[in-house]
């Protein structure tokens, strides 16, 4: 054994007068110890300095390596039977005495150590059990579940379940349906006269529509749902669809057939809504897609009426329209900042219905809003389609044909 870890050893058993328990000992040294346990280190170092230190209180943990019994185990495997949880991959994390930990990082300060951690230590050996006991793997970067041990509560046990998330496209065949869950403007969800008790001011959503699926075959708790953009509750959603990602919180079973569930929901919601593509995806995602919404390309087809008759020749400028300035719409300003956007129309082709109304073809960057292109929305969008047809026009049905990538 090197002479520094002895002359540690020594200092140590000094600083404590011997009243430290195998595990601190040990582990104490581990920086100077390599290829051993922090047991094996402290069993020894004992031999070679003729100390036992078997039931000892320790001045380091107060005997907090004690907590982990076959009790303790028995508590945590209860915890898994009984939420019948799926998970393939963990990581432990415990709770201590605030004091204990002062006290351990107070001795390494003294004596120059920079030894493990005791919360590192306790997980360790909790995790390498369980590990064992349920074939399981220990993951510390990316976990299906924690195991949260409570040392200071009784050994309190709680399982923090992560989320999965899938990934896919969407469309929507109806008018009338939000992406999202929408609470009801009187009561905020909690139930009214106004929207039947429900809480909510549409009945169902885009979100809905798949998420009551997954969550019935995940067991999850609840669902959040991320879009590249959204269209208006009035607007189609058509072509290949509109990439999404959805959240599914605390699933106790993680793998299903995402293609069989996309098969049975696609014939449920037949006419409504259709979900193509689902995969599971990295967390990550929700926010490249979430980015993306700026950075692609959206064709639109918008039936716009006018107030009165338009002059037929003028609709050849709008093919003309390019760079547009527009400040935040007047109906999003309570959701949205207010400020002057530029965004750029890269196409656009009419087709006239009669005197009074046209149907508009447009393929836009992401993040124009095209009612108040059409409407110029009291001239915070800049030039419009009512300001060079010269009359007052309006979208009276809009739909997304396509979403592309530059």
């Amino acid at each position: 054994m090197d002479q520094l870890v002895i002359t540690k050893a020594k200092e140590i058993l000094k600083k404590t007068e011997g009243n430290i328990c195998f595990h601190c000992f040990g582990r104490k040294l581990s920086t100077l110890v390599k290829n051993k346990t922090h047991l094996q280190t402290a069993y020894e170092v004992c031999d070679i300095l003729g100390v036992d230190l078997k039931d000892r209180h320790c001045q380091i943990c107060d005997n907090v390596f004690d907590k982990i019994t076959p009790e303790l185990f028995g508590k945590i495997y209860n915890k898994f039977d009984y939420l019948n949880i799926e998970f393939e991959t963990f990581e432990v994390g415990t709770i201590i005495q605030k004091e204990i930990k002062q006290k351990d990082e107070e001795l390494s300060d003294e004596l120059g150590l920079n030894s493990e951690s005791i919360k590192k230590h306790l997980n360790r050996i909790i995790a390498t059990q369980i590990a064992s006991k349920r074939n399981k793997k220990i993951d510390l970067i990316k976990q299906d579940i924690v195991v949260n041990v409570n040392l200071k509560n009784e050994g309190k046990i709680r399982i923090q379940i992560n989320p999965i998330f899938i990934e896919g496209k969407y469309n929507k065949y109806i008018r009338g349906i939000p992406q999202t869950e929408w609470f009801c403007v009187y009561c905020k969800g909690k139930g009214c006269r106004k929207c039947n008790g429900t809480g909510k001011q549409y009945s169902e959503s885009v979100e809905e529509l798949l998420s009551k699926h997954l969550l019935e075959a995940t067991r999850g708790y609840k669902s959040k749902f991320h879009g590249a953009g959204r269209e208006d509750v009035d607007v189609l959603m058509l072509g290949s669809g509109r990439p999404f990602v959805i959240e599914i919180k605390e699933p106790k079973k993680r793998k299903i057939n995402l293609k069989e569930l996309e098969q049975k929901i696609n014939e449920i919601n037949k006419g409504k809504t259709r979900y193509t593509n689902l995969k599971y995806c990295e967390s990550y995602r929700k926010g490249q897609i979430k980015q993306s919404s700026p950075e692609t390309f959206k064709v639109y087809k918008a039936k716009v009426c006018c107030d009165k008759e338009f002059d037929e020749s003028k609709l050849k400028e709008l093919e003309f329209l390019n760079e547009i300035n527009q400040q935040t719409p007047i109906r999003v300003l309570k959701r949205r900042t207010d400020k002057i956007r530029q965004k750029h129309v890269k196409e656009l082709t009419t087709q006239i219905i009669n005197n009074k109304s046209f149907e508009l073809t447009i393929k836009t960057e992401g993040g124009l809003y095209i009612k108040e292109l059409i409407s110029g929305d009291e001239g915070r969008t800049q030039p419009n389609i009512s300001e060079i047809l010269g009359v007052n026009a309006f979208c009276e049905q809009l739909d997304v044909v396509e979403i592309s990538e530059k």
